[in-house]
């Protein structure tokens, strides 16, 4: 079976195809001629499972998505204090290549601007190998594969980087610049052109999902602490001039690039990528802009949406006979969110039940969202399609009147169902 949550993402890209407003990056001639119609999307769970749709292994240059990392390194090479003091992180209000530093401290406003990024990038300690190398290694690390450098886009950007080169200028004669200005943004271009996946970016963001743990390797790449401050910075500083608007209609810390990518992060749950070459007034996808729009809004995102999110609403399986016939018992537990939820579905798809009864046991189940019962209907067509016979046990009622997406009424089992005995241990033995 296929898990709904592609079905889903396949309905994103397609449901923003109206959206063509925009212009690829005229300024640098490698990313002006990027095919405007290439589209993406990918999320990731803290368990380290990839969904994604359209264009989604297709190659774009990382850019300014590659900021926060390159911040988050610079805070565990010197601490974040050191850093503190270097670049500040106070919303700029201004465009992402503003030639603006704090008028009292001299600081760059904040890492997610170029010149913050710039002094951010001289900040990264290059003793054993090139600063720029060390970030490949880090991308790598985070994606679980080689990342390398667009030669040509990065030629492309240094032959074209007047902009950045006076930003590093005026940070030198400020103070701020911990190396040559030449080197520096040379070293930020380069970092800037790594190419990634919307695979790539969902997989690095749900390590910051998942506390700066990369959720397949187990391997911690950044502290709680770094992480936390990071995915501050990101929600208020992320989406330049646009961070406002951004939080208060997606919710969630994200960091976009010039290419056409955005990256966003939900903590506990969920890394998000989307991808559109066209940008919109700020420098951020316009189309990718709507698909975010669109993410959080069906499926709960928004930071200050309330819950309390469970890592899986599946407690554990067991075989069973109900009425006589063999049986596949699903116990599910907590509220059930886009995370949780998401565990009973790979398990579906990854080990499809062998019995044609199955019965998912909701007794320890306190809440469903949306996006939980949107998906768990998509879930219920696909087995039903394939042949199965689907019981809900739900003592309290929590989903009343449960239908699968084509309308098909799913049997429910109540308390006063159960009192009859029918379901020989409703919430036992786990295996």
């Amino acid at each position: 079976m296929r898990s709904p949550i592609l079905d889903y993402l396949d309905a994103i890209v397609e449901q923003t195809g109206h959206v063509d407003s925009g212009a690829t990056a005229d300024y640098i001639p490698e990313l002006a001629a990027a095919d405007p119609n290439r589209v993406a999307v990918a999320l990731c769970t803290v368990n380290g499972t990839v969904y994604a749709s359209g264009d989604a292994d297709q190659e774009f240059s990382i850019q300014s998505m590659s900021k926060p990392f390159a911040y988050a390194l610079a805070i565990e090479d010197h601490g974040l204090e050191y850093v503190l003091d270097r670049v500040g992180v106070e919303p700029s209000g201004e465009a992402f290549n503003e030639l603006s530093l704090d008028p009292e401290t001299g600081r760059p406003r904040n890492p997610m601007i170029n010149a913050g990024a710039i002094a951010t990038h001289a900040l990264i300690r290059s003793e054993e190998a090139p600063a720029v190398e060390r970030l490949l290694g880090l991308f790598s690390d985070l994606a679980q594969r080689p990342i390398g450098i667009d030669e040509s886009l990065a030629a492309s950007e240094l032959a074209t980087g007047d902009r950045n080169l006076g930003l590093a200028y005026l940070l030198h004669a400020s103070g701020r610049l911990a190396r040559d200005p030449s080197a520096a943004v040379e070293g930020y271009i380069r970092q800037c052109s790594a190419t990634v996946t919307v695979r790539d970016l969902a997989l690095m963001a749900s390590t910051l999902a998942n506390g700066g743990v990369q959720p397949n390797t187990g391997v911690r790449l950044f502290s709680r602490e770094t992480t936390r401050h990071l995915l501050s910075v990101m929600a208020s500083c992320g989406m330049y001039d646009a961070a406002g608007d951004w939080f208060t209609s997606v919710g969630i810390p994200a960091k976009s690039g010039v290419a056409g990518g955005i990256m966003g992060v939900l903590p506990g749950q969920v890394g998000v990528a989307v991808f559109s070459p066209r940008l919109d007034a700020h420098g951020n996808s316009a189309r990718g802009v709507v698909m975010m729009e669109k993410l959080s809004k069906d499926l709960g995102l928004h930071l200050m949406e309330t819950g309390r999110p469970a890592r899986s609403s599946l407690r554990g399986t067991r075989k069973e006979t109900v009425e006589g016939e063999p049986t596949t018992v699903y116990v599910l537990q907590g509220d059930m969110v886009l995370s949780s939820i998401e565990s009973l579905v790979h398990e579906l798809v990854e080990n499809p039940p062998s019995t044609e009864l199955v019965v998912f046991d909701m007794s320890r189940v306190d809440e469903v969202l949306p996006v939980a019962r949107t998906t768990s209907a998509a879930m219920a067509t696909k087995l039903i399609d394939a042949g199965h016979r689907i019981i809900l046990i739900d003592p309290e009622e929590t989903v009343p009147e449960f239908q699968d997406s084509r309308g098909r009424a799913v049997e429910r089992w109540t308390s006063e169902r159960l009192e009859q005995g029918l379901l020989k241990e409703p919430a036992g033995p786990i295996g």
